[in-house]
């Protein structure tokens, strides 16, 4: 099979993940499963049929909206299935097929995790458990690193913005960090082992001063920002980045 045909597969597989992400991602907190009844329009309730579900096509083929009712289709179904369908792109375009297949599936169940916590700063245990788990499995496959280094990263993720958080409390009297960010962590270092987590740390607090800069964010200082969303974004870039280049 050509380069390009995996590249394309690649984005067609995220595509479709990602359509499923979309729906975990609106669900989700309404503690709703993604897999119990049909897929229907929110705005009129009517089950939307198979030529309404194909991932982005649908969305632009009628234009952004139902074609029952006419309202607005949420356009974050298609954000998702378009940064999911990138994942598995680059991913398949940068890596021998097997640790792609890896590197794809850390970044989709990174993808729920990063955008809830973007919209409701909110990193739901059950997500990070299954990232956890997962990383056990997949971690060898996606990073190179051994159990061993897998599970040092692992508690040392955890520990390290654990204690962060604690010190915060300690000296501020208020909380600087969610419960869950220490967690995400922890379930990051057990896929990608403890030598990559200072530079996922390092490139997701630049990215979250980037943006605060960016928007004027930062002259307000009770201002929350979803940490988690960050590590989640720079745990796939890094991880990918290292193991193409490096």
């Amino acid at each position: 099979m050509s380069h390009a045909l995996l590249v394309l597969g690649g984005a067609v597989l995220g595509a479709i993940v990602g359509s499923f992400i979309a729906t975990i991602v609106r669900r989700f907190p309404d503690d709703r499963s993604a897999l119990e009844g049909r897929s229907a329009c929110e705005s009129c309730d009517v089950p939307l049929g198979p030529l309404d579900l194909v991932p982005i096509l649908s969305h632009l083929a009628l234009r952004g909206r139902c074609r029952h009712c006419g309202a607005p289709i949420a356009r974050e179904h298609l954000a998702i299935e378009l940064v999911a369908a990138a994942i598995g792109a680059s991913s398949a375009a940068l890596l021998p097929l097997a640790q792609a297949g890896s590197i794809a599936l850390f970044g989709w169940i990174l993808l729920p995790l990063g955008w809830i916590d973007a919209r409701h700063l909110w990193l739901p245990d059950r997500l990070v458990l299954l990232l956890a788990l997962a990383g056990l499995m997949l971690g060898t496959f996606a990073s190179g690193a051994l159990l061993p280094d897998r599970l040092i990263g692992g508690l040392v993720g955890f520990a390290f913005l654990a204690a962060l958080r604690l010190l915060h409390q300690r000296l501020r009297g208020v909380e600087g960090m969610g419960a869950g960010d220490p967690k995400l962590m922890g379930a990051i270092g057990l896929w990608t082992g403890w030598w990559l987590l200072a530079p996922i740390l390092l490139v997701a607090s630049a990215g979250l001063l980037a943006v605060a800069l960016l928007t004027g964010a930062h002259r307000d200082a009770g201002r929350e920002y979803p940490l988690g969303s960050a590590l989640a974004a720079a745990a796939f870039a890094v991880t990918l980045a290292s193991a193409s280049f490096l």
